[in-house]
């Protein structure tokens, strides 16, 4: 009933225009036709058997009437060449058409115009902060089709580009890509149809960063089934500079077994030949269209554009080289293509050129020779000669004057996204300087390099450890308007470009410097960016970066201006330059070896002040190129004598403070690695675990990962795992605070670094702070002098050994300033060393005749290793129990001889009271005096008891006897009175 309906349908629709003899044989070709368009074939998945059944499948859920039947397909094994595809109603392979290619076993994206059919950009952000639910900033994030390359999102949201493709048989899957910024995270990596990640190595998951403007390549074997790809970033915005976007084209993924359709040439391209399996570039002055079979020159365009007038913009200003007279002139070109007009209204001319001049001079190490040009000089010779006896060429490169492009230098011009600027000088030289040319818009990268082969230190200092080979040094300017950035990067054994410094906006006259630390070729760059916003015009053409002058020292096939002492043999006649061993440095032609405790400078004046002197506490390594600390520390002070001994705090520190948290609350950590005494051996190293992971050569050749830096302290920025969906912590943005050794003292100020203690507040004074201090010798932009760090040990006895490290409260960051950074490490193994003064003695009880003598520490303890506790000593001694009842037995005699004493005189004293009663009552009546033997003891009075106790007692000269001798001159010498 179905195709009657649809069949009568047809015959309403073309009852006009159709032959009645051919009406049902049309109608029904129609019909299948209509029918195709409502279905597609697909095959299903191989069984055992490696067969498989071809199937249609309606274009709209729930409609499968009138489906063709299920028939059997191809086998499993079954592919196309490059060229074909396999074209599913007869099941054969089918050259593609003139426009179109295939790649057989193959598929390509190449063409970015919109994002194709099966990619998909999905954004998060994994990481809530503490802000809550900021899921909705990222609505907006995606991957950007750019016509010829697809760009990543530049914020701190994390966008994947997913892409599935299942494959009949083990393949691959290659792209190209530009990653020139650290700060966005960039991972690929593949999933199966579990959503199990597959087994990646690290350098196939994340990837290498590129210089600016360079495309790398990227290949990892997929293995057959479904593969789920997903290229990933993720921005980290510490600060408010603007990350570089991920670029990504040619995606090409080998492995389908066969191709289901051919693919289009993309615009500029074409294939002229059916069967092609790939698209040919338009030749020259030719373009085409989309799925092109051929070009067409470029006679004109779809639509017109009024040229416009001539601007200050579409002109720039070059300097002539010399002539034969030795003269030069400034003059004004077009930039090419010259698009504006100049016959018009308002329309800018060509300023005329300047008034010749005499050439510049040449440059230190070249001489003219009577010519319009400048040679540089012979070896062994320099500007102004050959060199004496007893020194050498300074050989190097010495820029600083521009006449024209020095030989070891060249200039491009590059743009990701048009081809514009190419052919163009990137920087015009102009006198006394070289500077930022025009370009074609204004995102165009301008870029300067210089190439040295290597390096040739002096020979009498090829002998020494030192850690200099060389020295690049440039003086800079910029003037911008925008937001223009110049870029300084390096480029060593041409294997990574990496970004050594870079600089935003305006910024004065200023020179930089940056030291090389490993005997190898290079290649400086230099790159200025007007906008890092996508253009295709020149609107800030005044945005300009100047350079004045560039040196380079000891470069291999350098000239040489001047020329430098060296050692001598040690005959008398000897003239020939001889390498100083290490630590030692030139005194009258003769190599002198530094003083015990003193470094060598790396890049100082000759003679004896070429050695420096360490700083307190400090010494000097054998070869002298460094000083460092044995971790032992000694104070005095009022006579008090102090020593430390750091070295139970460990070779190396750690601390991890935060969480911070980025503008958009993206969670981060600093992590602090500190070798505080910074010996052989015990240096700090910080690991990059997300750039340059796939430098396997560099590894190899230091035995360290690519991006780790190796100093006293570094610190490292770290996103934890669980912040940002990545499968394990990242660690970024590897830098070096100090690699210099400065010394160690209780004093708050050491060669201009300053401590300060209201950062850590301390509670007790009794054992002072030691400040350790650092600096490092690489100056940035934001700090002209390099970075200074003071780390302070303080004695604590609840820390354990390994102690606690911490920054100031007011300053999270480790730093308030940006430039000095400040750390606190309290430990007990930060106290001093204990000596007699920090305990003292208790003596026990006596038992036994014997007594113990014990030492205990005086508490608080504040003190650590150094002198131990004496051992416990015993003494003889009397013993507490005899002496207990000696004491008690003479108490107890002494108590009962004086209360016999008392009573006595009690006794006494009542009758001498009684017999004075009676001589009163006597004395009353008569009123004299009563005989003599009235007043005596008379006869019988007194018992024998008494009276013997007189006669023993007149036989005695007794303390009782004297004090009743006493007592009766008392009585005898009252009476009388009162007679």
């Amino acid at each position: 009933m179905v195709w009657q309906s649809l069949v009568w349908q047809i015959q309403a629709t073309h009852t006009d225009t159709l032959n009645p003899s051919l009406s049902l044989h049309h109608c029904v070709s129609m019909l299948s036709l209509v029918l195709q368009t409502d279905y597609y074939y697909e095959y299903t998945e191989c069984d055992s058997t490696g067969s498989r059944w071809r199937v249609a499948i309606p274009q709209s859920h729930g409609s499968c009437i009138g489906l063709p039947e299920p028939v059997r397909g191809t086998e499993c094994t079954f592919s196309c060449e490059a060229g074909e595809f396999l074209e599913m109603s007869a099941q054969e392979c089918t050259q593609c058409a003139a426009g179109t290619y295939s790649l057989g076993s193959g598929i390509r994206f190449d063409d970015w115009e919109t994002i194709p059919s099966g990619f998909s950009s999905l954004a998060t952000y994994l990481d809530n902060g503490p802000h809550g639910d900021d899921s909705s900033t990222c609505n907006s994030s995606t991957w950007f089709p750019q016509g010829s390359y697809l760009e990543s999102n530049r914020d701190e949201c994390t966008v994947s580009l997913i892409y599935a493709v299942h494959l009949k048989k083990p393949g691959s899957v290659s792209f190209d890509y530009q990653y020139p910024d650290g700060n966005l995270f960039f991972e690929f990596f593949i999933q199966n149809d579990q959503c199990q990640e597959m087994d990646q190595t690290a350098d196939k998951k994340w990837l290498k960063l590129t210089s600016h403007g360079e495309w790398a390549t990227h290949t990892v074997n997929l293995k057959s089934g479904t593969n789920i790809l997903y290229w990933r970033t993720a921005g980290i915005l510490i600060g408010a500079k603007v990350v570089k976007p991920v670029l990504l084209k040619n995606v090409h993924i080998e492995g389908v077994a066969y191709a289901s359709e051919c693919f289009p040439c993309k615009p500029g391209t074409f294939s002229q030949t059916p069967g092609s399996s790939s698209c040919q570039p338009c030749p020259r002055d030719t373009h085409s269209g989309h799925g092109a079979s051929s070009c067409t020159p470029s006679e004109g365009s779809a639509e017109c554009k009024a040229r416009p007038p001539c601007s200050k913009k579409d002109y720039f200003q070059i300097h002539t080289p010399c002539d034969l007279e030795g003269k030069t002139q400034v003059t004004y070109r077009w930039v090419e293509p010259q698009i504006c007009l100049v016959d018009v209204a308002g329309a800018e001319t060509l300023p005329p050129s300047g008034d010749r001049e005499p050439c510049p001079p040449c440059n230190p190490g070249f001489y003219n020779n009577d010519t319009a040009t400048c040679s540089p000089c012979p070896p062994g010779t320099f500007s102004d000669g050959s060199c004496p006896a007893g020194t050498e060429p300074a050989v190097g490169y010495q820029y600083k004057w521009w006449n024209v492009l020095p030989a070891s230098m060249k200039t491009s011009c590059f743009n990701v996204g048009n081809s514009k600027c190419d052919g163009m000088n990137g920087w015009e030289v102009a006198g006394d300087h070289i500077r930022s040319g025009a370009g074609g818009s204004d995102n165009d990268y301008l870029i300067l390099n210089l190439h040295v082969p290597g390096f040739k230190p002096p020979t009498s200092a090829t002998g020494g450890a030192g850690t200099e080979f060389g020295r690049i040094s440039f003086e800079f300017e910029m003037v911008c308007s925008a937001d223009c950035e110049l870029y300084f990067m390096m480029d060593v054994n041409r294997k990574s470009t990496r970004v050594v410094a870079s600089w935003e906006g305006s910024k004065v006259r200023q020179s930089y410097t940056h030291i090389m630390t490993k005997n190898a070729s290079v290649s400086y760059t230099w790159a200025f960016q007007r906008t890092n916003q996508a253009s295709d015009v020149r609107q800030n053409v005044n945005n300009v970066a100047s350079i004045y002058s560039i040196s380079v020292s000891n470069a291999v096939d350098g000239v040489s201006s001047e020329c430098q002492t060296c050692a001598l043999l040690s005959q008398p006649s000897g003239s020939l330059c001889v390498p100083c061993p290490p630590g030692h440095y030139i005194h009258t032609s003769q190599c002198t070896e530094c003083p015990p405790n003193t470094h060598l400078t790396s890049h100082s004046t000759l003679g004896p002040e070429a050695c420096k002197p360490c700083g307190p506490s400090s010494k000097s390594n054998k070869e002298h190129s460094r000083c460092y600390s044995d971790c032992v520390f000694s104070y005095s002070e009022n006579n008090v004598s102090l020593s430390f001994d750091y070295s139970s705090l460990g070779s190396v520190g750690t601390l991890m403070n935060g969480p911070s948290f980025t503008t958009k609350g993206t969670k981060y950590y600093h992590l602090f690695n500190i070798s505080l005494c910074g010996g052989e051996g015990r240096r700090a190293v910080c690991t990059d675990n997300v750039t340059d992971l796939s430098s396997a050569d560099s590894q190899k050749e230091t035995g360290e990962p690519a991006n780790a830096v190796e100093t006293l302290i570094c610190q490292s920025t770290i996103i934890p795992s669980s912040g940002r969906g990545f499968h394990t912590a990242l660690s970024s943005q590897s830098i070096s605070l100090a690699d210099t050794f400065l010394g160690a003292t209780v004093a708050l100020t050491l060669d201009g670094v300053k401590a300060r203690p209201d950062l850590f507040p301390q509670t007790t004074n009794k054992v002072p702070d030691v400040n350790f201090f650092y600096r490092s010798l690489e100056v940035t932009s934001s700090c002209d002098k390099g970075r200074n760090v003071v780390v302070t040990l303080r004695c604590n006895p609840d820390r354990g050994t390994q102690g606690e490290l911490t920054v100031p409260s007011q300053c999270p960051a480790g730093t308030c300033d940006g430039c000095t950074f400040h750390f606190l490490w309290e430990s007990s193994g930060a106290c001093p060393q204990c000596t007699s003064t920090n305990y003292h003695q208790i003596e026990g009880a006596c038992k036994g005749g014997l007594q113990d003598t014990l030492y205990v520490w005086t508490e608080p303890k504040r003190c650590v290793g150094g002198v131990s506790l004496p051992e416990k000593k015993t003494w003889p001694c009397e013993s507490m129990d005899f002496l207990v009842k000696m004491g008690a037995t003479i108490g107890a005699f002494t108590a009962a001889l004086l209360f016999s004493i008392t009573c006595y005189f009690w006794k006494k004293n009542k009758r001498l009271e009684f017999k004075y009663s009676k001589l009163v009552m006597s004395s009353n009546k008569e009123c004299e005096l009563p005989g003599a033997d009235s007043c005596a003891v008379m006869e019988g009075e007194e018992n024998e008891g008494e009276m013997e106790d007189e006669v023993v007692y007149s036989k005695k000269t007794s303390l009782i006897r004297k004090l009743k001798a006493i007592a009766s001159r008392v009585r005898v010498r009252t009476i009388m009175q009162l007679c």
